[in-house]
């Protein structure tokens, strides 16, 4: 396994953590603050979580070979309940694992073809995978921010990539049923 593939993998895992955390934060919610409205690109909690899981179905539809495209967002808020949002969100994260832990050097530059509205883009599968986990990245770091402004404190979302962090991440591996070597093996067979 390359370097390249090996970051692919750890970003993958780190992204399933993450989201889970936050999840986990939204779910200490107050009745009403997950749909109150809040300053930033979009408008709630709600809103803002939904964008990360249906723009997640665009994106890992589209490397899977799929042409989900724009459909992917016919509907804003497909999960305006947060526990049915946050079950779908971690199904997402294990789907792009999945996929990610099947990657192998050979196919990091495949190209993956994005149905766009009218046309079809196509892009390396490294570059899209990098470009999704920048956008997850960039819009948990919004609700993040959201969260400060509710009776919850927004929990620590960075742990999730250097081994001395491990005992910080516990918490998640332990309620997603993974170990810590199954994280830092990065799926070597």
């Amino acid at each position: 396994m390359t370097e390249a593939t090996r970051f692919i993998r750890k970003l993958a895992y780190a992204n399933m953590l993450a989201n889970d955390r936050l999840h986990e934060a939204v779910s200490q919610l107050e009745p009403g603050e997950f749909k109150a409205p809040r300053t930033s690109f979009f408008p709630s909690l709600v809103a803002t979580l939904n964008h990360i899981l249906i723009i997640d179905w665009f994106y890992v539809d589209a490397i899977e070979g799929g042409d989900l495209g724009p459909k992917a967002w016919a509907n804003q808020i497909p999960f305006p309940d947060h526990a049915d949002l946050r079950a779908a969100q971690l199904a997402s994260d294990r789907r792009l694992l999945a996929f990610c832990l099947a990657l192998n050097d050979e196919n990091l530059d495949r190209p993956v073809r994005i149905h766009r509205t009218g046309r079809i883009q196509v892009e390396r599968c490294d570059d899209v995978l990098s470009h999704l986990f920048q956008h997850q990245t960039h819009h948990r770091g919004q609700a993040h921010a959201m969260l400060a402004g509710t009776t919850i404190k927004p929990p620590q979302i960075d742990e999730f990539i250097v081994a001395d962090d491990a005992a910080s991440r516990s918490d998640v591996l332990q309620r997603l049923g993974m170990t810590e070597a199954q994280v830092m093996s990065l799926g070597e067979a």
